[in-house]
């Protein structure tokens, strides 16, 4: 698949914590992920499943700590042109926070704010990106963005992506759910943050075998379950927890 068929396709995911061996240690046991070493930087670590990078591990400085930046999960998106996308992202309303940059052999990328604050990575591969399914246990499934403004979101990220609108279910009191895409494929939803709710911001969901084992499992290892395990729309169930260190992300299952 030529790079640019892949444009605005979900290709990596990186965490952002204090103690990566932690980290590590964690997610090798609540998921079917491995690790290995990254030959271009020994302070990188990759998460292999089945074999396949699909993401990685680095560590937050405590400059950046300082700075108020949190353990997280960030997922990087693909694009045809890295420097194009930044500028496009400007151009509508969103914020450059870090890069262009560029790995050689590996590809460029670029950390951005959408209009809203949600971070985002951009993420142009030096060769056609392998795309994942998501309804492989261990691959991330789904993709949740909570915001301000949905449909404003949804406009910046159909132009800078090509995202488009498939569907919405009404939530009754908590607002619409919006679900986004490409060529018939469903990434994920978007909606309203309710007042309670932590500011704008990307939540990853990871597919695994059974959502209610995982969950006792990340709670067994130190991490929180905030929401879940339960049943959504659909049949699928989900759980929604904080990892030891504090970095959110979401279970899934089919």
């Amino acid at each position: 698949m030529p790079k640019q068929a892949a444009h605005g396709r979900f290709v990596w995911h990186e965490l952002a914590v204090p103690d990566p061996a932690a980290a590590e240690s964690f997610y090798t046991q609540v998921t079917p992920w491995k690790t290995q070493p990254w030959d271009h930087s020994p302070d990188y670590t990759l998460l292999t499943n089945d074999g396949v990078p699909i993401g990685g591990i680095a560590q937050l400085s405590s400059d950046l700590i300082q700075r108020g930046v949190a353990p997280h999960w960030m997922p990087y998106v693909s694009v045809y042109d890295v420097d194009a996308c930044a500028r496009q992202a400007v151009s509508l309303g969103g914020q450059l926070r870090m890069g262009p940059k560029e790995v050689p052999n590996i590809g460029a990328w670029a950390v951005v704010a959408d209009p809203q604050g949600a971070i985002i990575g951009i993420y142009e591969p030096a060769y056609a990106p392998r795309l994942a399914s998501a309804l492989r246990e261990g691959e991330f499934a789904w993709h949740e963005l909570t915001t301000s403004d949905y449909k404003a979101a949804g406009e910046f990220y159909h132009a800078l992506f090509r995202w488009d609108h498939i569907s919405d279910y009404d939530m009754g009191e908590q607002g619409v759910y919006r679900m986004f895409g490409q060529r018939g494929d469903t990434y994920g939803g978007m909606f309203n943050r309710s007042p309670n709710m932590p500011a704008a911001n990307w939540l990853s969901y990871i597919r695994v075998g059974d959502v209610k084992s995982t969950a006792a499992k990340v709670q067994e290892l130190g991490g929180k379950v905030l929401n879940g395990p339960m049943e959504v729309p659909g049949g699928d169930w989900i759980a929604q927890c904080l990892d030891p260190q504090g970095a959110a992300f979401a279970l899934h299952m089919k």
